[in-house]
């Protein structure tokens, strides 16, 4: 059997590198119209996707290939939900706010 070697003495730790500056957060450049960006909440369901830009108070929709945008006015969208009665998928889509449920026929279209 060998006799134990003895442990090298540690090496001193290197100095710290700087971190490289942070890049700005890439927008999602998604479906939604150019000149949007940055949306406080998105969702889908069904054959509806959503953005909300409350910056810019735009609800933007997306259902069956077509994009519309609506005015939200001081409303703050948070969720969708969608009647189960009406005419196929994503009829008579209800958004959430802080105000209660608003529906899409109720806001007004832009743009």
């Amino acid at each position: 059997m060998e006799p134990m070697k003895p442990m090298k003495p540690m090496e001193p730790m290197k100095p710290m590198q700087p971190m490289a500056p942070m890049q700005p957060m890439q927008s999602d450049n998604g479906w939604w119209p150019e000149g949007l960006s940055n949306p406080s909440s998105t969702g889908a369901q069904n054959d509806l996707q959503y953005a909300f830009f409350q910056q810019q108070r735009r609800l933007v929709i997306r259902q069956g290939g077509a994009v519309q945008q609506y005015d939200t006015g001081e409303l703050a969208i948070s969720g969708v939900g969608q009647s189960q009665s009406g005419a196929g998928a994503g009829a008579n889509p209800v958004f959430s706010t802080a105000q209660g449920e608003v529906a899409l026929s109720s806001l007004r279209k832009v743009g």
